[in-house]
């Protein structure tokens, strides 16, 4: 692929925004609304967030590493530039949609690209019933939490609660869940990716829940429905020798 017309954005710290300066010197900086390629300077947050802003528009983004964590990210060097996207590898990704109906009636809409997660408000344990395409799989579960994660987010806060991983190109979802108590040794599922997830929470009123679709927090909730979002479908751009397949696979076998 050539790009010509090259876009740098930058997380707001003085190492992004340093490099931003410097590659805006030696390659051109156009708007972002007239770019071939999008070039995201920062961590993994500064990517998911410049998904978010450009998920309407067709056009691929590279991330460069100037932040703490880098999973969807290159590594930065300034040298041959061009060159790297020339050569860079194109995944796309598929969201999450979530429809979160909080306790007075009104329902949220956000999208999702690692997962959405549902986690207690109070010191009580939340009590929440999982729906798979109409059926009751769980009908009580007692936890702190549940989320459901995309392949591409199988290896952040899904690793973290103990899920799975899940190699890009799998047409699955990771149902896992936070410290659950009640059943206790349940460990959670895999999904197709094309299910239906619904969470019912028992007793929205005192066992208050909150439900976030990356970073979109909706306080209060009383039902999460959640399925793949059909039309949105945002490119990264990979390094060949260090694309996300290889990083997922790589992340299984790491100590």
């Amino acid at each position: 692929m050539k790009f010509e017309r090259i876009a740098f954005v930058a997380a707001p710290t003085p190492e992004a925004a340093e490099a931003r300066v410097r590659l805006a010197r030696l390659y051109g900086n156009v708007g972002v609304d007239e770019a071939d390629v999008i070039v995201a300077l920062g961590g993994d947050g500064m990517m998911l967030h410049t998904l978010h802003d450009l998920m309407d528009r067709d056009v691929p983004i590279y991330g460069m590493n100037r932040g703490s964590v880098g999973f969807l990210m290159n590594e930065y060097a300034e040298e041959a530039l061009p060159d790297r996207l020339e050569r860079a590898e194109l995944i796309s990704l598929h969201p999450l949609h979530m429809d979160a109906t909080d306790t007075d009636g009104n329902v949220h809409s956000h999208l999702a690209i690692n997962e959405v997660s549902l986690l207690r408000e109070t010191r009580q344990a939340a009590k929440i019933r999982i729906i798979v395409d109409g059926v009751a799989r769980l009908d009580e579960m007692m936890c702190d939490g549940v989320m459901v994660a995309t392949p591409a987010g199988s290896t952040a806060y899904n690793l973290s609660a103990s899920g799975p991983i899940i190699p890009l190109g799998v047409e699955l979802l990771a149902l896992t869940p936070i410290s659950a108590f009640r059943p206790r040794r349940w460990r959670g599922a895999l999904l197709p990716a094309k299910a239906k997830i619904t969470f019912e929470v028992l007793d929205p009123a005192d066992r208050r829940v909150s439900a976030t679709a990356d970073f979109h927090e909706v306080r209060n909730v009383a039902r999460v429905d959640i399925m793949q979002a059909a039309n949105h479908t945002p490119k990264l751009l990979f390094d060949p020798e260090h694309n996300l397949e290889e990083r997922v696979l790589r992340e299984q076998f790491s100590a």
